[in-house]
């Protein structure tokens, strides 16, 4: 961990003053890393982002630095953790309070075993007054947002009180925001590929929530891939969550600003968020080149970024080219936007 005396990373100048969390995007393993989340933001400015699940045991023994840097551009970005130790949970809510993030988020939602072994995720949903703890906890030692990311049941588990009841009880911590996959987590069988794919969507869930407890916000995620759905959506609950959507196809995300956050700044071309991405691209490899750091770590989250158009494949081919991303040159990507 840094010294006392110096500003986490991210921290510098950050406002607690960003628009709603009316479109966001949610926290994927493996995919939403800080330079994915550079990338988004690029694209727009409001749209709330995510990190990757980070766990406390990987904060309380673990690098601090190396799971919590980010850039300052990324806010309005949120910390998502997973655990099921309240006092683990709280000092690990300070720490990304400490580094500058915006918003705390408990994950009570991942299917995958490896996380069922930690005793945290979608299981966490049978243990209600657990997480209510978890979230006490973690209010009492920051000041930031702190909300919960679930699932609407577990295995089979198919009655809305399940969800109502869960909802009703991690409130009595103080939690008044809930971010909802609209499906069942399948504990045992399914992988959680299959776990985003196979349990149905029930999107009416999610909007009963939101009858329910209309003092509370209520965000809904899974399956949503047009703005046509997203406004359908936002005629019932507070906030849409996009997932694999916004990372296969990012410049959907173009118009958000515009349209969910009243901007009326230009909507950057894609080309305009090409180019933009160099600078950054430079700036990382010089400082962490020697660190291991390949043009590919940055690049791969932008193969989506021509999705829809004519040329797209040879746009992926080329930033896909194992000997030219080994030359570390951020050039293909001009090469990539002529082909």
């Amino acid at each position: 961990m840094q010294p006392n005396n110096a500003l986490p990373e991210g921290s510098a100048g950050k406002s607690n003053t960003y628009a709603g969390r009316r479109i966001s995007v949610a926290p994927m393993m493996d995919w939403t890393d800080r330079h994915c989340r550079v990338f988004h933001r690029h694209i727009t400015k409001h749209t709330w982002l995510y990190t990757e699940m980070v766990t406390t045991g990987a904060l309380v023994y673990g690098d601090v630095e190396r799971h919590l840097r980010f850039n300052e551009e990324e806010h309005p970005v949120a910390l998502q953790l997973g655990g099921s130790d309240p006092k683990d949970l709280a000092t690990s809510a300070k720490l990304g309070e400490k580094w500058g993030y915006d918003e705390i988020n408990l994950n009570c939602g991942c299917p995958s075993e490896r996380v069922q072994k930690g005793a945290f995720g979608a299981c966490l949903m049978a243990e209600p007054e657990l997480v209510r703890d978890c979230v006490k906890a973690m209010r009492d030692a920051v000041s930031i947002d702190v909300t919960v990311k679930h699932r609407i049941g577990i295995d089979e588990t198919e009655s809305y009180d399940f969800v109502r009841d869960f909802v009703g009880t991690v409130a009595d911590a103080g939690c008044t925001t809930f971010i909802v996959h609209a499906r069942n987590a399948i504990l045992k069988g399914l992988s959680p590929k299959e776990n985003r794919e196979i349990p149905p969507l029930k999107y009416e869930y999610a909007y009963r929530l939101k009858r329910d407890f209309p003092q509370f916000e209520i965000l809904i995620n899974g399956g949503i891939k047009t703005e046509a759905e997203i406004d359908e959506h936002l005629a019932h609950v507070d906030g849409v969550m996009l997932g694999r959507e916004a990372y296969h196809n990012p410049y959907l995300m173009a118009t958000f600003d515009s349209k969910y956050y009243g901007d009326a700044a230009p909507v950057k071309s894609r080309e305009e968020v090409l180019r933009a991405m160099m600078p950054y691209i430079a700036a990382q490899l010089a400082k962490e080149g020697g660190r291991g750091l390949k043009l590919n770590t940055i690049t791969r989250h932008m193969l989506g970024l021509m999705q829809g158009l004519p040329g797209a494949r040879q746009f992926r081919q080329t930033l896909s080219d194992s000997k030219r991303l080994a030359a570390g040159d951020p050039g293909l990507l001009l090469e990539a936007l002529r082909r």
